[in-house]
């Protein structure tokens, strides 16, 4: 985030009367003990589900193929609102030091997808309990596998708005390292960019270490494509088309004395608009055929399309109003303005039909850890760190109210609008689940560093690299 548009807020974090935060809470740290990976969100979606089940909403699972989940909460004739929250998390080792640490090897909430489902099953609740003040439909959407960009085109492929309802708008918001309390809308133009992941397969022909002059080692020709590949952005993009391209992965050979016959890599590619994402694609593809054809591989290089996402860009006109509702709600010092960011999300997609789309930034920074950033220029840890850990204490409420304030402003708007009737009844291909058995509650996590409410700290300018806010993939 720039340092123009991020400051800390002038006034302490709101703190609501809202009866479901301390039931949302165990919920969160439930969820951040118990994370699960991408397609793999059993334990998650029956959580969910028994959630929904409990505030009366009729239940569905199984949408898209995979852990989709759905309630829907109808409350006569009005508007539909959809709430969408993430259920996967990240294959990051956590080192946060919390109590409420991951106890599943090798598997972290570090982008805070607990801390959405949380706070839309906080806010879900909320509206529950207040129905006799709105008229129309809720539908909260749990979306498995965001992570790896699938999640929200199966749903959408599986008859997500046939069988639940077109929304009149769709909801959601992510956790980012701005001050918890706080919430940052777009600017003008898009917030997260277009982006698409790539695996490639170098071949070679294996042999002995020592004899590398009767092998194509094809671990040297990852390293000149991986080299190569750095000339794409630097020398054949303009500046001002903020392209990204990453190498996450490079994996080949077992030993030190054996030359593999393979290497593989995964490239991620981020662009703000289509055509120059293309464009970088076709270049990487260039390249690494090239670095092959020059090493002397004597078979062609497998490229393959593993994910695409468009870029996301929040509706003007729903994102003009929210930062009224939302200075309204928590305080028009903590409404911020978010810069074009680096991350990737698949959440565009709910926008198919012009199906209006809001999408927020929800601040997890503790005040502590921001005064402390601010002072000695650290970079606080973000999203997809493993030191990743968000101030639940006020980024929680926060959140609740954020996706509430939302929510209940197109469900007051239009209160004798007609809709289509399938908004308000139940669908018929429901699965009831049941509530999941009552576990010791969990402890509220104790006020450390990241559960400090913010104070009232002066306006100085953001570290330069500490409060940049990537939020997904």
């Amino acid at each position: 985030m720039e340092s123009e548009t991020v400051t800390a807020p002038d006034a302490p974090a709101p703190t609501p009367a809202l009866p479901s935060l301390r039931p949302a809470l165990e919920l969160y740290l439930d969820l951040h003990t118990h994370p699960e990976l991408s397609g793999h969100e059993h334990r998650t979606a029956d959580r969910l589900a028994g959630w929904l089940h409990d505030h009366g909403c009729a239940v569905t699972r199984g949408v898209g193929g995979g852990h989709g989940t759905v309630g829907v909460l109808a409350n006569g004739p009005g508007p539909t609102v959809m709430l969408r929250a993430e259920l996967d998390a990240l294959p990051v080792t956590e080192r946060t030091g919390l109590p409420y640490a991951s106890t599943v090897p090798g598997v972290m909430h570090a982008c805070g997808h607990d801390l959405h489902l949380a706070a839309a099953a906080g806010a879900l609740a909320s509206l529950a309990a207040a129905r006799d003040t709105w008229r129309g439909t809720v539908v909260l959407v749990g979306q498995p596998a965001e992570e790896t960009l699938d999640g929200a085109r199966a749903m959408l492929a599986d008859g997500l708005y046939e069988r639940f309802g077109t929304p009149d708008a769709v909801l959601a918001q992510h956790a980012a390292p701005l001050p918890a309390g706080a919430v940052a809308h777009a600017g003008h133009g898009p917030l997260m960019p277009a982006g698409t992941t790539l695996d490639v397969v170098v071949h070679g022909r294996g042999g002995h270490g020592g004899t590398p002059h009767l092998a194509v080692d094809p671990v040297v020709t990852a390293a000149a494509v991986v080299l190569r590949l750095q000339t794409v952005v630097s020398r054949e993009c303009a500046p001002a088309e903020q392209v990204v391209l990453t190498v996450g992965s490079l994996r080949a050979g077992e030993r030190a004395n054996v030359i593999p016959d393979r290497a593989e890599l995964a490239l991620s590619l981020r662009a703000v608009d289509d055509r120059a994402l293309d464009r970088v694609r076709a270049a990487v593809e260039r390249v690494v055929r090239a670095e092959c054809a020059a090493s002397g591989s004597e078979d062609p290089p497998d490229i393959t399309v593993t994910s695409r996402a468009p870029a996301l860009t929040p509706d003007p006109a729903a994102t003009a109003v929210l930062r009224r509702v939302h200075g309204a709600a928590l305080g028009p010092g903590r409404v911020l303005t978010a810069p074009l960011l680096g991350a990737v999300e698949d959440y565009a997609h709910f926008g198919a039909g012009g199906v209006p789309l809001a999408y927020w930034l929800l601040g997890t920074t503790g005040a502590r850890r921001w005064r402390e950033a601010l002072a000695t220029g650290a970079p606080l840890p973000p999203n997809h760190s493993p030191e990743f850990a968000p101030d639940v204490r006020t980024a929680l409420p926060t959140g609740i109210t954020a996706l509430t304030s939302a929510a209940l402003h197109t469900l007051r708007a239009r209160p004798e609008a007609p809709s289509d009737p399938d908004h308000a009844k139940a669908p018929s291909r429901t699965d009831h689940a049941e509530a999941p058995s009552r576990t010791d509650h969990a402890e509220a996590p104790s006020r450390t560093d990241h559960e400090e409410a913010p104070s009232r700290p002066a306006r100085p300018e953001a570290p330069s690299r500490s409060t940049r806010p990537e939020a997904s993939a």
